[in-house]
């Protein structure tokens, strides 16, 4: 129901001038009061002020996106509409004044500021969540908070923390404090001690759980208070554990240790507390993927006929697995006598459900996509797919992962690395790939020198086959290739082009591109239709002709896979 007051508050989106959008800070100079005079001239015909609203429960709204300007979708007893943007805002978001002092840091005053675009992630000084967009900041000591944090009561004594045995005590003051709960120096942290014990703790870290499950680990972990006197190497981060302060250990496996602020980041952890929940089974230890009906034949949950052992001596590139959507070469596949579906028996043994390192919830294997086209955009690779995906059951997790990427575990053996890889760059890190040269957005790490692959690159097959050549061509990349070097199918100069990733026969010296070898889309079958990133609808087409028909748009015969939209062909979704 609406409420009348006599005054309203001014639109947020008004208080946040759009020429400094993209900056990284910048002070909001705006009132919260809707005054129409303080605004500039050139905003005085869009301003507006926004209308009150207020729930008769507590029961949170089912709303999408939450807060326009903070992003935070955790609302209380109330919130403000702005009816001319159509968007809601949190009454804190709204009435936020201009500077104010916080007990979690008195030493200077917060200003209301707006994160842009381009500024890089900070934490709240209260939740330890990314603050961004509108914001508390201290420019002096780069300290942020958020506005829904900054109204928050205060406790100066808590009775009963988790982690301690006595009542702690807040220490407003900054100093140089080590929190004996994550063991690490956080500039900017309101702080609880205990004086009787020389105990330290950051706000945040009073209320760590004690039991969790981690995507890490296949055991449960539990906190304790100090390690045994050994060095120790997390299980997450892979960076040494300091055994005098708390960490996360499993009591099922020794040498298994967790930093206490890496168990809990919100990609390893699902934020459940299971201290006195029973433990009831694994449930990635679930009943087989498939039903042996005798010998050689199998009956596979995602298919409903009997599928035939087959052993294939020859690469026949017009049968295609349908999990991983590879040809089928030599080695044992699966066939189905009635209907043709074909699948590697390494792939038939892919688990029903999996708890993997690259998502805290589990998922489970699936043939259907969301979007209604038989496609999927994987969430570790950003590859377009259309086999087996992983998918999170979750309705509040849009979580798909190929079987490709599933199958990358830690650790990772690249055979064309001499160390293990692991996942163990912080989430946010954007390091440059030593095989592609492109940003990584799912790293994989060495932590015995400074090698570092996308998964990208990582699932890429390490050999293939090329139809004119007897020898199997393997990965190449970097300083190994030859500028002089070309492709024998675009015939372009190897170091004309941006990839830095090729195809090699080292017997009769022939180089691929990746995309000549495969196609651009490598990993949709043909026959189905495709959703690029612009909505645009294509259908993947095989040989439509005993020759290669021409590409409407570069006027080349298309080498790979065939796109095809209305009445034009292209041979590459760049073409089309």
């Amino acid at each position: 129901m609406t409420t009348l007051f006599n005054h309203f508050f001014l639109c947020p989106f008004r208080r946040i001038h759009p020429k400094y959008s993209d900056s990284l800070i910048y002070p909001i100079r705006y009132s919260p009061l809707y005054v129409s005079s303080t605004l500039q001239s050139d905003q005085q015909d869009e301003d507006h002020s926004v209308l009150p609203l207020f729930w008769c429960n507590n029961k949170e709204p089912d709303v999408d996106g939450g807060c326009a300007v903070c992003r935070d979708s955790n609302f209380g007893t109330g919130y403000y509409l702005c009816v001319l943007c159509d968007k809601i805002f949190h009454t804190e978001c709204v009435q936020s004044p201009l500077t104010i002092k916080h007990p979690y840091h008195p030493e200077h005053f917060f200003q209301l500021s707006c994160r842009g675009s381009n500024a890089p992630h900070k934490e709240c000084s209260c939740c330890g969540n990314i603050a961004k967009n509108m914001v508390y900041c201290c420019t002096i000591c780069e300290a942020f908070m958020h506005t829904t944090c900054a109204v928050k009561s205060i406790p100066f004594v808590v009775d009963q923390p988790k982690c301690h045995d006595h009542a702690l005590t807040l220490f407003p003051r900054q100093a140089s404090l080590t929190c004996n709960v994550c063991g690490l120096l956080r500039k900017n942290y309101s702080t609880f001690v205990c004086l009787r014990c020389n105990f330290v703790a950051h706000n945040d870290c009073m209320y760590s759980p004690h039991i969790i499950k981690i995507s890490r680990h296949h055991h449960r972990i539990s906190y304790t208070a100090f390690l045994q006197s050994e060095e120790w190497s997390c299980g997450v981060c892979r960076k040494i554990v300091d055994g005098d302060y708390g960490a996360y250990t499993c009591e099922k496996c020794d040498d298994y240790v967790v930093h206490v602020r890496c168990a809990l980041r919100k990609d390893v952890w699902d934020g459940v507390e299971l201290e006195g929940v029973p433990e009831d089974d694994d449930i990635t230890q679930d009943v087989g993927p498939f039903k042996i009906i005798s010998e050689g034949v199998i009956l596979h949950f995602l298919h409903s006929h009997h599928l035939q052992l087959e052993v294939s001596r020859l690469c026949d590139k017009s049968k295609f697995c349908q999990a991983c959507v590879l040809p089928i070469c030599e080695g044992n596949h699966y066939i189905c006598v009635e209907c043709g579906f074909t699948i590697h028996e390494i792939c038939a043994k892919y688990r029903r459900r999996i708890q993997h390192a690259l998502h805290p919830h589990p998922l489970t294997l699936n043939v259907v996509s969301k979007y209604g086209t038989g496609n999927f955009e994987c969430d570790a690779c950003f590859r377009y797919c259309g086999g087996f995906v992983y998918m999170c059951p979750r309705k509040d997790c849009n979580f798909d992962l190929d079987v490709r990427c599933a199958s990358v575990c830690e650790p990772f053996n690249f055979q064309g690395h001499k160390h293990p890889l692991f996942l163990a760059l912080a989430p946010g890190e954007k390091p440059i790939c030593h095989v592609c040269r492109s940003e990584c957005l799912t790293p994989l790490n060495c932590i015995e020198c400074d090698f570092i692959m996308c998964i990208k690159c990582a699932t890429l097959p390490y050999q293939a086959k090329y139809k004119h050549d007897r020898h199997s061509l393997t990965i190449l990349w970097g300083e190994e290739v030859c500028e002089k070097d070309w492709c024998e199918v675009c015939e372009r100069n190897l170091g004309d082009t941006n990839t830095k990733v090729f195809y090699w026969c080292n017997e009769c010296c022939t180089t691929l591109h990746i995309e000549c070898l495969f196609g651009e889309i490598l990993y949709l079958k043909l026959g189905r239709c495709f959703l690029d990133g612009d909505e645009k609808e294509f259908y993947i087409l095989g040989k439509v002709a005993t020759s290669r028909p021409f590409c409407d748009s570069c006027k080349m015969r298309c080498q790979g896979k065939i796109f095809a939209k209305d009445n034009s062909i292209t041979c590459s979704l760049r073409c089309a």
